[in-house]
């Protein structure tokens, strides 16, 4: 029997500091006792994802170019979290239950919308705003970025989670998905509606992959991707979940 050839030494290394970063933030999240290592405080709802397909130029992504319903699950969270109404980094995650076997979880944080500011995490006291995916995609060679961007003519969210539960049971707020270049305006492409809150327990089992879970002509790209990745798999280690867990198994509405 023919001995397995050993792994080059740049992916040994590779695959060492993976296991390391996936090992402390699972030590990490075990000293938070099960709790969200990332976003910790949030609130989960029941969703809907419209796509009206993109305008001008397809992305090369069936999922947004194709118009279509989808079940979903959304989450919005504050990343300290900082008291009260404070500025702070506030997070999206949108869990797509698409036709596919896995789920698309798209996570925007709160953003600038100008090009110079959608790769920057930015600091702000309400809910309603600019979020986007800060790191970007690929499909083939060219790069691409996804936002959820606020509906004027939606209620506003006001700025504690309070306030979100609040607008969701008083309405169904919605927000717009849109697409862009990296130097392009946004584009568009659909929204998401805001239904009813799921239950706590709901929330804590939920666990989201931003790297693992995409539509299949879509892969994360950018410096930090591999962090990221190593990062959620060792928050979903220390809390006992999967990339999967938590929100609807509904497929599409």
């Amino acid at each position: 029997m023919t001995p397995p050839t050993p792994a080059p030494p740049a992916r040994r290394t590779v695959g060492q500091a993976a296991r390391a970063v996936e090992r402390a933030t699972a030590a990490l999240g075990r000293l938070r006792h099960g709790r969200r290592l990332l976003h910790p405080a949030g609130l989960s709802f029941a969703g809907e994802v419209t796509i009206w397909g993109t305008p001008g130029p397809p992305t090369g992504v069936a999922l947004l170019d194709d118009p279509g319903r989808y079940a979903a699950t959304v989450r919005f969270s504050r990343g300290t979290p900082t008291p009260g109404g404070w500025p702070d980094v506030l997070g999206l995650a949108v869990r797509v239950h698409s036709r596919t076997d896995r789920p698309f979880d798209l996570l925007v944080s709160s953003s600038g919308a100008a090009p110079v500011l959608r790769n920057l995490p930015l600091p702000r006291r309400g809910f309603t705003g600019t979020y986007s995916t800060i790191m970007c995609y690929r499909v083939g060679r060219r790069r691409l970025w996804l936002a959820a961007l606020a509906d004027p003519d939606s209620v506003d969210l006001g700025r504690t989670l309070a306030s979100v539960a609040a607008a969701a049971r008083a309405d169904a707020p919605r927000v717009v998905l849109a697409v862009a270049s990296a130097v392009g305006p946004w584009r568009p492409v659909g929204q998401v509606s805001i239904g009813a809150p799921l239950d706590p327990g709901e929330d804590a089992a939920l666990a989201f992959d931003p790297v693992g879970n995409l539509p299949p002509e879509l892969r994360a790209a950018g410096p930090l991707t591999w962090l990221r990745e190593q990062t959620y798999r060792g928050s979903r280690r220390a809390r006992g979940a999967r990339a999967q867990s938590g929100g609807s198994t509904a497929t599409t509405v």
